[in-house]
């Protein structure tokens, strides 16, 4: 199972065991991460589980789609590597992947 390290707000780490199928942010909540809210469940609508890709991982992890990009225009502090952690599908081959929680309770 691939481990995922997420970065929180304060700078906390957490590494967790995530498995492949899930999104980062399925991975989040069911570890009790703080600062993803996911008010949407996961359906790309809110905003609320944003987080920044790991330099190193953009390029496996990718650029968000259209609909995604449009609801990152929500995101508050978005960036060049600002990602819906729900949008984010979970491989294998993602084994080390740092994701960092963005501000999502405005």
């Amino acid at each position: 199972m691939p481990q995922i390290t997420f970065i929180d707000l304060d700078g906390n780490e957490h590494a967790h065991e995530v498995e492949a199928g899930m999104s980062v942010m399925e991975g989040a909540i069911k570890h009790g991460v703080p600062g993803i809210l996911a008010i949407c469940g996961g359906s790309c609508a809110c905003s609320t589980c944003h987080c920044y890709v790991g330099s190193d991982w953009w390029e496996q992890v990718g650029p968000p789609n259209d609909i995604e990009d449009s609801t990152l225009d929500l995101a508050l502090e978005r960036q060049e590597r600002s990602r819906l952690s729900c949008q984010i599908e979970i491989t294998d081959e993602m084994d080390g992947l740092i994701i960092q929680i963005a501000q999502n309770d405005g």
